[in-house]
């Protein structure tokens, strides 16, 4: 069996956030590192190629197998702005009700410019997916 292809890298976060382009999504990039760090506490790290994760989780799966996530964070798309909530999205239309567009996938929410969104409902929703993460796995620092 293949190994996990989304791992911690060691990558620079700093430098990594820098090279994002478009300029207006950079600057949202940062801006969603900030909210990250603050609603979380933990410091990021680059997972995979272009995902900046905050904490983790170890799962173990009733098949067996066994791995490490990310916990939560974002990814700077060409189109979107992906953030990822685990384990999903399903409990918490209440919050997504007031957060201003998006488009929601299994685990993933897609945001446009971060100027139509309610930063303030998006870290209500990143404290609210850990706490829901914590219920299943238990969630670690880094």
């Amino acid at each position: 069996m293949a190994g996990a292809k989304t791992i911690p890298t060691g990558a620079d976060v700093a430098h990594f956030l820098a090279g994002v382009e478009p300029a207006r999504r950079r600057d949202d990039a940062v801006t969603l590192d900030a909210l990250f760090r603050k609603v979380t506490g933990y410091a990021p790290q680059i997972w995979g190629p272009s995902i900046v994760g905050y904490g983790r989780y170890d799962y173990r799966y009733d098949s067996g197998r066994t791995g490490s996530f990310l916990a939560t964070g974002f990814a700077p798309r060409k189109a979107h702005m992906v953030v990822y909530i685990l384990p999903g999205y399903k409990d918490f239309s209440h919050i997504l009700a007031d957060l201003g567009p998006h488009k929601i996938g299994k685990s993933c929410l897609y945001l446009g410019p971060l100027d139509k969104i309610d930063c303030d409902v998006l870290a209500r929703l990143i404290r609210a997916g850990l706490d829901d993460l914590a219920t299943h796995w238990p969630v670690h620092p880094a």
